[in-house]
């Protein structure tokens, strides 16, 4: 089966929660369509074009875009199929995403990639094509197979982050348990394949991702039960905290899983940010849209400015008096499981000199709001505060290096401040040293010899 059969305007994939059909805007589904009046320009321009699609492009090494801005510019809104086409016409290997989606281990999966044109403008158009026999998936199901796939730390690490905003969404969408929510087989397929391969590009290269504000589309769609409004419940629930604004035309622009994406991925939002352009991607949806081009640009640009503007981070905190350790432990990892960049409690002295905690999260300005709901759920404060920061970061990447006692993921600081910073990952040292039988001192000091040899 094609996704391209499966799939709306954007060329997104259907998916639903455990017991509902919601088709999110399939083009067989739309009750206001588009496909009837456009131009035979428009038609002629979304041919595809025979030739490989990367031939035009410079392969952008890995690692290209650290120390820069990778701006997603969603004038027509995005989909996980024209995020990946993006990207990969920006310059990332296709074989980048071939690998991550191999390591997964679905069976019989197709990538296919070709030239197209999106209006007057040349672009890429990223498909997928696999046997229709897939299981339905818990989200459970979906996030172990991530975690037990051969992937890079950090692409599982984004990958898995994604894949909760689309799950926490329709979770709440249905108004069921988040470990209730199943995926239909080939909307499954089609959102591990985008999620994951987004995550893959992005790794690739490397840079800090800011997206503009995202188009809502208007309208109604019909599902195998019922109609639902435009834009897609699942949608508005992944968008929270992200800018949007009324795109005056009755199609479905952001899918869930491209809402998911630039929730999961994006550290600010702006109009267009203050960078040199240096390489611009364009991938092509499905549909024809009757008033403009239906493609995401994505461009990759340098920027003097080191420090993060005081609105794309926020410090969010909490006093309490009443939590045990315990409490506090779990609430840390809650709010770093749900997308903290770091959470910590600091030690104090509240009223009547009671000993306390200041349970603190640092996080994107987008999962602010998010957050705090984590935090008053899993603390037992009564109220959160939040002030907006800026930060100066050092690039960072992972590589995974071998040594005699196994493989282990080592973090790349680097930058114009001295020389580059090396950490191996803790757990996995860890985990190798209960392996070995030897002090986790020596699987440290192993892992950062064989770092600096790389």
């Amino acid at each position: 089966m094609s996704r391209g059969q499966d799939r709306d305007g954007d060329g997104e994939p259907e998916h639903h929660a455990h017991g509902h059909s919601h088709a999110h805007g399939h083009s067989h589904a739309h009750t206001h369509s588009h496909a009837e009046g456009h131009s035979r320009l428009a038609h002629e321009h979304s041919r595809d074009l025979d030739g490989d699609a990367e031939a035009h492009r410079e392969p952008l090494p890995r690692r290209g875009g650290e120390g820069k801005v990778l701006f997603f510019d969603a004038f027509s809104g995005i989909a996980g199929d024209m995020t990946i086409a993006a990207l990969i016409d920006l310059g990332v290997p296709f074989s980048v995403v071939q690998a991550a989606v191999a390591a997964l281990g679905l069976g019989e999966v197709k990538l296919e990639l070709r030239r197209a044109f999106a209006g007057a403008i040349g672009a890429t158009k990223f498909d997928v094509r696999f046997d229709a026999k897939q299981p339905e998936r818990a989200y459970r199901e979906i996030d172990q197979l991530i975690a037990d796939a051969s992937l890079d730390a950090s692409v599982e690490a984004t990958a898995r982050r994604i894949f909760r905003v689309l799950a926490e969404a329709e979770s709440q969408v249905h108004r069921i348990d988040i470990g209730d929510v199943h995926f239909h087989e080939v909307g499954a397929v089609d959102a591990i394949v985008d999620i994951v391969g987004a995550a893959a590009c992005l790794e690739h290269i490397g840079a800090r991702v800011v997206a503009s504000p995202l188009p809502m589309g208007r309208g109604l769609v019909e599902c195998q039960h019922g109609v639902l409004p435009l834009p897609p419940p699942a949608t508005v629930s992944c968008l929270r905290g992200v800018p949007t604004y009324d795109a005056g035309i009755d199609a479905e622009l952001v899918t869930p899983t491209g809402a998911a994406i630039v929730a999961g991925a994006a550290s600010g939002f702006e109009r267009w940010p203050e960078f040199r352009p240096e390489r611009v991607g364009w991938g092509r949806g499905t549909r024809d849209l009757p008033d403009r081009p239906n493609a995401l640009r994505v461009v990759l640009g340098a920027t003097e400015e080191l420090m993060s503007p005081d609105d794309e981070h926020v410090v969010l905190e909490a006093n309490v008096d009443d939590i045990t350790g315990e409490l506090a432990a779990h609430g840390i990892e809650a709010l770093l499981g749900a997308g903290a960049l770091d959470a910590w409690a600091t030690a104090i002295t509240m009223k009547k000199g009671r000993p306390a905690l200041t349970v603190s999260a640092i996080a994107p300005a987008s999962r602010a709001s998010h957050l705090a709901e984590v935090m008053l759920r899993e603390t037992t404060s009564i109220g959160v505060r939040r002030h907006s920061v800026g930060r100066v970061e050092r690039p960072r990447h992972l590589i995974e290096v071998s040594t005699r006692f196994g493989l282990v993921p080592v973090k790349i600081s680097e930058g114009p401040y001295g020389p580059a910073q090396m950490k191996p990952e803790f757990d996995v040292c860890a985990e190798r040293a209960r392996e070995n039988g030897v002090p986790v001192r020596e699987v440290i000091a192993a892992a950062l010899a064989a770092a600096r040899e790389t």
